[in-house]
């Protein structure tokens, strides 16, 4: 796996978000720069400043890295249509031309096809309500209600101790735990009361990585000068607990 840079200062968590899961796409296709310019039809010197996050990579350009990778495109589609109005708000502006030394790529959706993709998108919704009412049929007032089992939500709570100069909040005693978005449990809600305790809202305590979490610890590692890449890894953790 790479050891990645720090990303430039000032970027929007919607931009970090993404960029980070680029670079989690580029180690996971163990591929070297050259060899993914090769196989994805865009330059290495291009793609070394996607990844380095400084220049917003073209969406043909994303969907031939998470194809190569064997993932499902749509969350990554979705990262990069957040990313790209993240950079129109700060007057960046996103390159969705290939650069002169990077030949648009043989394979891969044209405009045309994008364009309808995301008509059938939008329309999703409707056709399957559609087919749900023509499969179930109207709701009947005499039929009897199946039994539905529900989980209990867990709950958590923030009691604040302090043991050999470390703050501790009663979930988690981990500080070594890597922990990133759409995890959830103990060691999560143990940072976002840490969070709180620092003073960078998570938005609530409730043990789900979401975004909201994953915002205040970009905040976080941008007060403390550390690497942002909104996961928490030893370092984070040495900065919560101190």
């Amino acid at each position: 796996m790479a050891r990645w840079k720090p990303l430039p200062a000032g970027l929007d968590p919607a931009v970090v978000r993404f960029v980070v899961q680029l670079r989690k796409l580029k180690d996971d296709s163990g591929q070297s720069l050259s060899r993914l310019a090769v196989k994805t039809g865009y330059s290495a010197s291009s793609w070394e400043r996607y990844l380095a996050g400084k220049t917003l990579p073209p969406a043909a350009a994303v969907e031939a890295l998470a194809s190569l990778v064997g993932v499902d495109t749509v969350r990554v589609e979705a990262l990069r249509e957040s990313a790209a109005h993240a950079w129109t708000d700060t007057d960046q502006q996103p390159d969705d031309v290939p650069s002169d030394d990077e030949p648009a790529p043989e394979a891969g959706p044209s405009r045309a096809r994008r364009l309808a993709r995301t008509a059938v998108t939008a329309g999703a919704g409707a056709v399957i309500g559609a087919v749900i009412t023509l499969v179930v049929g109207p709701t009947s007032a005499s039929a009897k209600p199946k039994s539905v089992s529900v989980v209990p939500r867990v709950t958590y709570t923030c009691a604040y101790t302090q043991r050999g100069g470390q703050w501790y909040a009663g979930n988690s005693t981990t500080s070594t735990d890597l922990l990133e978005v759409d995890m959830w449990g103990s060691e999560v809600a143990e940072l976002q009361c840490l969070l709180q305790h620092d003073g960078f809202s998570p938005g609530g305590i409730d043990g789900n990585f979401g975004p909201l979490t994953e915002s205040a610890v970009i905040k976080l590692q941008k007060a403390k000068q550390l690497d942002v890449d909104g996961q928490v890894g030893p370092k984070t953790w040495a900065a919560l607990r101190s």
